[in-house]
């Protein structure tokens, strides 16, 4: 009964995954206050993720709010983000393609291979990425980890498995789910089957948002590998 009906402001980061309950549930607690919201619609990985702002801000009780698109970035090459905002018309439709600040456009290889050679495909690539300093993420969907990671350990390249029981450890390799991806960075990436990562999802928006996350972990250079066909 004596509850503060409101607090000063609150800071929401991540805000394209809440759900509409979830954002009137925060706007409970900031009914009188301010707030400063945070996201990047592009990247709403849950069934329920905003579709647009105005619909967020709605819910939250703050509809007038100002919006200030923030759309340059440092993290991400302009070679791998002009290559994953390909997916922006399908799953955002109306969202502004970020734009890199880097000079070195960083490197893009995309490469198809046989069912049957997949498997020694990512080992080849996951070989190439390693041979200079700096950290690998070998990004797959989530039912192929335990075969990769066998294969990994059976062609003698030591990794770690993000996301496993045992814990993270500090290898220069590491096996990523594509569902643990987000938020990670690494300075060479290989995705492997981008279509079963999206496919693994509820829903096909869901699914394109998932494989933008897992294209823009790269912070130099990226290799998609795959056997069947990209998303269209």
């Amino acid at each position: 009964l004596n509850r503060t009906g409101s607090v000063g402001h609150v800071i929401l980061d991540e805000a394209q995954d809440l759900s509409p309950m979830q954002l009137r549930a925060v706007g409970r607690r900031c009914s009188t206050g301010s707030a400063t919201v945070l996201g990047d619609l592009a990247q709403g990985t849950t069934p329920w993720a905003a579709a647009s702002w105005a619909e967020s801000l709605a819910h939250l009780g703050k509809p007038d709010a100002e919006l200030t698109v923030l759309d340059r970035g440092f993290r991400v090459p302009a070679a791998v983000i002009e290559y994953a905002a390909r997916l922006l018309p399908h799953m955002a439709p109306g969202l502004g393609v970020p734009q890199s600040v880097r000079d070195n456009r960083g490197r893009l290889t995309v490469s198809r291979c046989a069912a049957g050679d997949l498997v020694s495909s990512v080992i080849e690539a996951t070989r190439v990425a390693a041979s200079e300093p700096g950290s690998v993420g070998v990004i797959a969907p989530d039912a192929d980890v335990s075969r990769l990671s066998a294969a990994l350990s059976a062609a003698g390249i030591d990794h770690g498995v993000l996301g496993a029981d045992h814990g993270d450890v500090d290898h220069q390799v590491d096996l990523v789910p594509a569902t643990v991806a987000k938020g990670l960075e690494f300075d060479r990436v290989v995705v492997v089957e981008p279509a079963a990562i999206a496919a693994a999802e509820p829903d096909e928006r869901t699914g394109l948002r998932r494989l933008y996350v897992v294209l823009t972990r790269a912070v130099s250079g990226l290799q998609v590998v795959h056997a069947h066909p990209l998303p269209a």
